[in-house]
């Protein structure tokens, strides 16, 4: 397997040339114009949860977006845009990788419940509602206000639950999370997020937040983005072990593995510089300052991932180092993929 001295940047990953025997599903990643779409399946990946489009965009943006994946699958045979579980058992066979449209944000909805119902069919399967910071749906979690659920975002919960949308707590605000927990009837996620006990980010999650999820059947995808696993006072990179033990707290915590999922916060091509409003920016929470001081602040750095986990194939080694942690095969399979595919065949229509 390739240096990542080799590799352009953290966008572009390493051929896997056997397939390893797991359904792994990444519960976060991005991909951009850019990507090597043609080997896309080849780096053992079964789903990519791609992030379908920008976190604030509008509706007519947001559809442009969704229908450029479906543009992408059939452009390259390689891919296709899941809608059911099927769909992606099928891909593993068949040696095809799908694209699982996720949105991480809910401003698209405007004040028009039936949009839901309208991306759920162009193939959105996930949503997070609120972006960081505060919408009209519900409150995000970088703000300064902990207003929960609005109550038009009490009737996006519902809808999303009617139509088969699963809801994903990850970027919101505590009080937010746990009031769409507790409202939404069909369980819920969190695609990439970390417990706080373990590493005490901004961006990560309590143990209040991840029993309640875990409670309704929910999902805690656990997240390989250095800052986030990065611990109070460590300026190291940090390394998969380290993740590994955000998995460990969280399964310590509710006394299984079955609700544990990965999303990774990978990308496929060359991550964009991110944008700046020259008239000033909101004085939100920094996730990442300490890791740009002591790791690294370019965002296309492989470092911005995990020592022994920034290359997509090195999924390999992550599962082996969890059974030489202890996790039985079953787990080890649940944890990659199985655990999201169950939860998912319950919530899609």
């Amino acid at each position: 397997m390739p240096s990542p001295s080799t590799r352009p940047h953290g966008g572009f990953h390493s051929i896997l040339e056997r397939d390893h025997p797991y359904i792994f599903v990444d519960s976060c990643m991005q991909i951009w114009p850019d990507a090597d779409f043609a080997s896309a399946h080849r780096h053992g990946v079964t789903g990519y949860g791609v992030t379908a489009f920008m976190p604030h965009d509008s509706f007519e943006q947001a559809v442009e977006h969704v229908m450029f994946w479906h543009l992408v699958a059939r452009r390259h045979p390689n891919l296709f845009v899941a809608h059911a579980v099927d769909d992606i058992r099928q891909g593993k066979q068949d040696q095809r990788a799908a694209l699982l449209l996720f949105a991480q944000g809910g401003d698209w909805i405007g004040w028009k419940l039936h949009r839901i119902e309208a991306m759920y069919r162009l193939g959105l399967r996930v949503m997070i509602p609120a972006y960081n910071r505060t919408n009209h749906l519900c409150d995000g979690i970088l703000d300064r206000t902990e207003g929960g659920l609005s109550r038009f975002g009490g009737a996006v919960v519902d809808e999303c639950n009617r139509v088969g949308l699963v809801l994903d707590c990850t970027h919101l605000g505590h009080r937010s999370s746990l009031e769409i927990i507790d409202r939404s009837q069909a369980p819920v996620i969190f695609s990439h997020s970390n417990p706080k006990a373990v590493a005490d980010n901004p961006r990560n999650i309590s143990d209040e937040q991840i029993t309640a999820c875990i409670r309704r059947g929910g999902i805690v995808g656990c997240v390989a983005w250095g800052p986030l696993v990065m611990r109070k006072g460590t300026t190291h990179w940090p390394t998969v072990d380290e993740f590994i033990a955000c998995i460990d707290h969280v399964a310590q915590l509710v006394g299984d593995a079955d609700h544990i999922g990965i999303g990774t916060d990978l990308s496929l091509g060359s991550y964009p510089p991110h944008e700046t409003d020259p008239w000033g920016e909101p004085a939100y929470v920094s996730i990442s300052e300490e890791y740009g001081r002591h790791v690294t602040s370019d965002i296309r750095s492989h470092q911005r991932a995990l020592d022994g986990f920034n290359d997509y194939p090195e999924i390999v080694h992550v599962a082996d180092r969890l059974l030489q942690r202890g996790y039985t095969d079953a787990q080890v399979h649940g944890l990659l993929g199985e655990n999201y595919l169950r939860l998912f065949a319950g919530v899609w229509r």
